[in-house]
């Protein structure tokens, strides 16, 4: 076994070093180059001390490893380095069956390992959530006919005396099913159309969605744009990611309602590309990346993390739908949504692949 035979290791995106039985570096993948910030080339021959400047933990699992005291090893550290920042690691220490080589080291970053965590959970209560829209939609909607029926007839049967002071009640009930039934169409709105897939320019999209926020708040809100103009297009539903865009800036422009009564509110759009990225436990070469900024008071702590849970608003009147589709637009696009905020900055992030 040659340093060669670990170049599929260059795919991985946690950071991969192999050492010999001197523990000096024989071999480091591309996200380990990305980790440590330097070239492959400078870390051939380094060992571990030099890397590191409290390597101790690591040297002696190492000596453990080549002893065969264990086959792996995991634990998590955070390793000092000179004129740079601490690393925050979850390391794998592995024995391998080669003398000249013996030990190989995992290194992922803990803030890494909780995105993993959080977006796995996030599509799992996506999915849950989808299920339980579907199946309460359905629930509500049948009773909700015979109700509204039901109200109609009866003032169709009431003597023309009692109509006028009973009718008051009646339309009570027929506005609160139709208000009801709305509801439960805005609910079953992603799971009835059909998904039509075309060309999608990015930046199309976020036009749109520009022309439409202007409209509603012409005064005290700028827009900024930041497009990179190379991202490609791409095959997706042009009219549902204009939806998901839209409800995001929607959202943001409502939340800085304050800040144009002041006239400093900023709403900004920026696209990227990234590339090599895991979505949806899915490895991806290119991915956009479409960030939605506003500079208002940021997500209430309390909800921050269930923003995306189906009739959670953190506005009064708010139907909390508008996020919750979104995600499931963009899911029909093998994307996410991340959204990270404190007071003065709100980032929404979505990513979708790119062919």
């Amino acid at each position: 076994m040659t340093p060669s035979s670990f170049s599929g290791l260059d795919l991985l995106t946690s950071a991969v070093i192999v050492l010999d039985d001197a523990c000096a570096v024989v071999y480091a993948n591309a996200a380990a180059e990305n980790l440590l910030e330097s070239s492959a080339r400078s870390l051939v021959n380094q060992k571990l001390n030099d890397l590191f400047l409290n390597a101790d933990d690591l040297l002696q699992v190492f000596h453990q490893a080549v002893e065969h005291q264990f086959a792996d090893k995991r634990q998590d550290l955070t390793l000092q380095r000179s004129g740079r920042e601490p690393l925050h690691v979850h390391s794998i220490v592995t024995a391998l069956d080669n003398p000249d080589m013996p030990v190989l080291i995992e290194l992922r970053e803990n803030v890494q390992q909780l995105k993993l965590d959080r977006e796995e959970r996030m599509l799992d209560q996506s999915q849950a959530n989808k299920e339980l829209i579907r199946n309460l939609a359905h629930e509500i909607k049948n009773p909700l006919g015979g109700i509204r029926g039901a109200a109609q007839l009866l003032e169709l049967e009431l003597p023309e005396r009692q109509l006028r002071e009973l009718r008051e009640y009646t339309q009570v009930i027929i506005k609160e099913a139709d208000r009801l039934q709305t509801l439960v169409d805005r609910l079953l709105a992603p799971h009835r159309h059909p998904h039509i897939v075309g060309d999608v320019n990015i930046h199309e999209v976020c036009e749109r969605v520009r022309s439409l926020i202007v409209a509603e708040f012409p005064q005290g809100l700028s827009i900024q744009r930041d497009y990179d103009l190379s991202i490609p297009e791409f095959r997706g539903d042009k009219e549902q990611l204009i939806q998901s865009v839209l409800n995001i800036a929607h959202n943001a422009a409502q939340a800085l309602s304050d800040r144009i009564a002041q006239g400093d509110a900023v709403l900004t759009f920026k696209t990227r590309v990234v590339r090599q990225i895991t979505l949806a436990k899915v490895r991806y070469r290119l991915a956009l990346d479409l960030h939605i900024i506003d500079n208002g008071p940021g997500i209430p702590a309390e909800i921050r993390n269930r923003i995306f849970y189906p009739l959670v608003s953190g506005r009064d009147g708010g139907s909390g739908l508008g996020l919750t589709l979104a995600q499931t637009f963009v899911a029909q696009h093998l994307g996410t949504i991340e959204c990270e905020s404190r007071p003065g900055c709100t980032d929404f992030r979505i990513l979708i692949p790119l062919p």
